[in-house]
């Protein structure tokens, strides 16, 4: 643990604390500090001034990354018939009613799941299961849909969802380290945009507060956010 310490104050002392930073200027410094020796993930924290206590302040949505998270995702689709034959052709990495099963005995190999409607009454069975992981499909998030083929090929394309915790902030990942600065600044600057047009009619004051960009385990980077204001 001392030589990451020692690493982590190595790469903190790059970071000016007090000054905030472009899009630009805050993926360089990100690249720069990172001292991962695997090809870590970038992340931002948006910290919103909304009370998600109230329905009517919840922020979620997605977003398609222009240049992807740099992750493989694993796509299943629980749908039957043309539907199923559509999501092979998209691309699904799993497709079929009999994942219901193996979904109920406890198989997760998975980051996404679509589903079409007619099958979410025996998913919805599964909440306990998939609601914790962040698996259950959602019409709000495209991931219930008779459209499964889009589905997957917009996910494969880099989409992903967001949602506000209950402390207010969103977190999302935007690419990896070895992404080019220009690749990670237009992720970012998709993703704080999709968030500004999220923002409530009944959110009050500044609604983005801060922003933070991260390497996993590197130090945070903080964001210029009166432009999205």
């Amino acid at each position: 643990m001392a030589t990451q310490g020692k690493k982590y104050v190595a790469a903190a002392a790059k970071v000016d604390a007090v000054r905030f930073h472009t899009p630009v200027e805050a993926v360089d410094l990100v690249k720069q500090t990172s001292y991962a020796k695997f090809d870590a993930t970038v992340d931002v924290a948006v910290r919103l001034g909304v009370d998600p206590r109230h329905a009517d302040q919840v922020v979620r949505g997605t977003v398609i990354l222009p240049h992807g998270t740099g992750k493989t995702v694993r796509v299943l689709v629980v749908a039957q018939g043309d539907k199923a034959k559509d999501a092979e052709a998209a691309g699904a990495d799993f497709v079929g009613l009999e994942y219901l099963a193996k979904l109920k005995d406890g198989w997760l190999e998975c980051d996404v799941i679509v589903a079409t409607p007619d099958v979410m009454g025996q998913l919805g069975a599964l909440g306990r299961v998939l609601g914790p992981r962040g698996l259950m499909p959602n019409p709000k998030a495209g991931t219930v849909t008779m459209d499964v083929a889009r589905a997957v090929k917009e996910i494969k394309a880099g989409k992903i969802e967001f949602r506000v915790d209950k402390t207010g902030n969103v977190h999302a990942p935007i690419g990896k380290v070895s992404f080019s600065g220009e690749q990670l600044a237009a992720n970012l600057e998709a993703f704080m945009e999709t968030i500004v047009k999220a923002k409530p009619s009944a959110a009050k004051g500044t609604y983005v507060r801060s922003a933070t960009v991260s390497a996993t385990m590197g130090p945070g980077i903080k964001l210029d956010t009166a432009v999205y204001r």
